[in-house]
C-alpha cells in the first residue's frame, strides 16, 4: 500500500503549490524505457532507485548505461514523507538477487556501481547480509568493479554495519536526508544521531574506505540548519557532501517549500569546502548516485593530492 495524509495535507498542498523555475526542469529522453539498460534490468527481474524514486536523471543515465540498482525488493518498512517508493508489507528476500546484480553489471559494462535498498526493518540484521552478498557475487564476476553501498540506517541492528563494511564495499553512503529538526516530520522512523553514528563508525571500521553522505534543500529547513549539518558530517569524518533540491513526487508527499537557487547551491558548495570536505556536489538536479563513478575518480585523485601535501 501507498503512504496515504489527511486530506487536509492535499488541500495544503493544492494551495500553495510552488510553481517549479526554469533550473528546475528536466528535458527526459523519451524512450528510456525501452533502452538497453532497461532490457537488461527488465530481464534479470531488479528493482532501480532510477524508477522507484522517479529520478530526474534518469533518461541521462540510462542512456549511458548506468544505473543504480535498489535490492531487499521494492517495498519499505518506512513511511519517509519525501520517498516515493512504495511502503507497506515488504516483499520476500531473492536469494538469486547478487548473482542477477552481478551479471547485469557485466552486461551494462560498468566500471563504477551503486547497490542501495529499501528500508528492512522486519529483518534481524535489516539486510546487510544481503548487501554483503552482493559485493562479493560482483566481486566473483567484475573484479575491476568499483562498488557503491548506499545504506539505510540499520536502527537498532546491532552488527549489521560491521558486516556491510567487512564485505570491503569502495565507498560508504548514508544519507542523513534533512536537518535535526524536521526529522520528526519528514523522516519519522529515523534518528538523527544514530545516522551520524553509523557514518562515524563506518570510517572508524575502515579508515581507507570514502564515505559519503547526502542532504535534501527545500524542505523548510534554516540556512544556519544547513550549516550545523555539515559540521556534524565533517565531525563524522564524512569525505563527500552531496546536496540537492527535493522534489515533491506526488501530492501525498510533502510540498516543497522552496527553490533553491542555483547561486545558492554554488554558496553551499564553496562553504562545505571550507568546512573540510574533501568533494562537494551541491546543485539543484544533485543526487546520491548521478555520475557516481566520475566522482569516486576524483574522490581518490583528490585524496592522493591531499596526502602528498601533506
Amino acid at each position: 500500500m501507498n503512504n496515504s495524509y489527511p486530506e487536509q495535507g492535499v488541500l495544503e498542498y493544492r494551495e500553495n503549490k510552488l510553481k517549479k523555475p526554469h533550473w528546475i526542469r528536466v528535458r527526459t529522453k523519451i524512450g528510456f524505457d525501452n533502452s538497453d539498460t532497461a532490457d537488461i534490468i527488465k530481464r534479470h527481474g531488479l528493482n532501480t532507485v532510477c524508477q522507484e524514486a522517479a529520478c530526474p536523471n534518469i533518461g541521462e543515465c540510462w542512456d549511458k548505461k548506468h544505473a543504480t540498482f535498489m535490492i531487499l525488493g521494492s517495498v519499505c518498512t518506512r513511511a519517509c514523507r519525501f520517498c516515493n517508493v512504495q511502503t507497506g508489507v515488504p516483499d520476500l528476500l531473492d536469494p538469486h538477487e547478487p548473482e542477477k546484480i552481478a551479471l547485469a553489471i557485466m552486461e551494462l559494462g560498468l566500471s563504477h556501481v551503486v547497490i542501495t535498498s529499501v528500508d528492512r526493518d522486519d529483518l534481524a540484521d535489516g539486510g546487510a547480509s544481503h548487501f554483503a552478498s552482493c559485493i562479493k557475487q560482483i566481486r566473483k564476476l567484475s573484479p575491476d568493479v568499483t562498488i557503491e553501498v548506499l545504506t539505510p540506517d540499520f536502527l537498532r541492528k546491532d552488527g549489521a554495519l560491521n558486516i556491510v563494511i567487512g564485505a570491503k564495499p569502495d565507498v560508504f553512503n548514508h544519507n542523513i536526508e534533512t536537518v535535526p529538526s524536521l526529522y520528526s516530520r519528514i523522516r519519522p522512523g529515523a534518528r538523527y544521531f544514530n545516522s551520524l553514528n553509523l557514518l562515524n563508525t563506518a570510517k572508524i571500521i575502515d579508515s581507507s574506505m570514502f564515505t559519503k553522505s547526502g542532504i535534501m534543500v527545500g524542505l523548510g529547513e534554516e540556512e544556519v540548519e544547513i550549516l550545523q549539518v555539515m559540521d556534524d558530517l565533517r565531525s563524522a569524518q564524512v569525505d563527500f557532501l552531496t546536496i540537492g533540491q527535493y522534489l515533491q513526487p506526488t501530492q501525498k508527499h510533502e510540498p516543497v517549500h522552496k527553490y533553491v537557487t542555483p547561486e545558492e547551491f554554488e554558496r553551499y558548495a564553496k562553504i562545505a569546502k571550507i568546512k573540510g570536505f574533501l568533494m562537494v556536489s551541491s546543485s539543484p538536479l544533485t543526487r546520491s548516485s548521478y555520475h557516481a563513478g566520475d566522482d569516486f575518480k576524483e574522490l581518490k585523485k583528490r585524496r592522493k593530492n591531499a596526502q602528498q601535501q601533506a
